[in-house]
């Protein structure tokens, strides 16, 4: 009887470990999206993988408060600058995440680089790291919350004018 419930501890043990291993894979792979989606400009992926209201926060790079918005209302915002560089990459990792149930929050440094030529230099590069609430939705993580801790950047930080300019011509 003794060897039959170490037998049934181990398993559990097992089965709940490959649960959380599942969760942080799914995590990374939902917040990875979003910036993949984001460089190919993906409108309708990115608003999937949000919840219905998403706490959108930038306020350490251009001191705008915190705000609540909807899926849609940031994929338009985005709109107005992404599709007016030539091209954008995102790069994450360092990823810390802790889950408590259908809960779970990540940290991870992030670098976006900006390409537009431009005689005073194409690369507009922003350095920081991100904090996400997600919560999981019919066994699907979604993000909540977004938050960018800006850190600094380098390069032509003009190109974001001619970026919004550009997409204002078209």
């Amino acid at each position: 009887m003794k060897t039959l419930f170490i037998t049934f501890l181990m398993i559990t043990s097992l089965n709940i470990n490959a649960q959380e291993m599942n969760d942080l894979f799914n995590i990374q792979q939902t917040i990875s999206k979003l910036f993949v989606s984001t460089d190919n400009r993906n409108w309708n992926d990115i608003e999937n993988l949000f919840t219905p209201k998403v706490t959108l926060d930038y306020s350490s790079m251009n001191h705008n408060p915190a705000t609540e918005l909807s899926p849609t209302d940031i994929t338009s915002a985005w709109k107005t600058v992404l599709p007016g560089f030539t091209h954008t990459h995102h790069q994450i990792g360092n990823f810390i995440t802790k889950i408590k149930g259908n809960k779970a929050h990540s940290f991870c440094y992030g670098t976006a680089t900006h390409y537009l030529k431009n005689e005073n230099g194409n690369i507009w590069t922003v350095v920081g790291s991100y904090d996400f609430d997600l919560v999981k939705v019919n066994n699907l993580w979604k993000i909540s919350s977004m938050t960018f801790n800006y850190q600094y950047q380098d390069g032509n930080t003009k190109l974001i004018e001619q970026a919004i300019q550009n997409v204002t011509s078209k």
